[in-house]
């Protein structure tokens, strides 16, 4: 098993994996609709979407649970 130390980074890893995987899909679906070649476009579309994805939500996390603790009602 993976360190506790290393939550927030395989957190990112995988909201990253799953969340560029739906969005890629659905922007390919989009702009091409069900073409010749759709699932190999829409895997390259995958995975430079997950090469952006990761760093951004291991940016991006720490400032959006600090707003959710704002907006969140104890």
């Amino acid at each position: 098993m993976i360190s506790k130390k290393y939550e927030k980074y395989v957190f990112a890893f995988v909201m990253s994996l799953i969340m560029s995987f739906i969005m890629s899909f659905v922007i390919t679906f989009i702009n091409l609709g069900f073409i010749q070649g759709f699932v190999e476009m829409w895997l390259e579309a995958w995975l430079k979407a997950f090469i952006v994805a990761f760093p951004v939500i291991t940016v991006v996390a720490p400032t959006a649970r600090i707003i959710v603790q704002k907006v969140i009602k104890d």
